[in-house]
């Protein structure tokens, strides 16, 4: 199962907000979810974004793809940063193990 960390639209006609879920990538934008992990409210005068980082890196690290949109925001939070960084100790303790 391919499994996508999307924005799920929310929120009224032309005043969007989104929540941050895990679903399955065959199931519609609006549709069924596995694990909602986060929101984010883009309208001004300030965006807003905020996610759960443990569930987050706890799906990343199972195969979790996030979306071109999802992949920026987790950049901007420093999300992705500390996904790298545990996923290097991990190679270098499991090197470490080996040896």
């Amino acid at each position: 199962m391919a499994v996508k960390i999307r924005l799920r639209r929310i929120g009224a006609k032309k005043a969007p907000a989104y929540r941050v879920v895990v679903a399955d990538a065959r199931s519609p934008r609006d549709g069924r979810f596995i694990e909602e992990i986060g929101h984010y409210n883009p309208t001004p005068p300030t965006p807003e974004f905020r996610v759960d980082r443990e569930k987050t890196i706890k799906w990343l690290e199972r195969g979790a793809q996030p979306t071109d949109t999802v992949l920026a925001l987790l950049r901007q939070e420093g999300v992705l940063k500390e996904f790298e960084e545990r996923r290097r100790s991990s190679r270098v303790e499991d090197e470490k193990a080996e040896a």
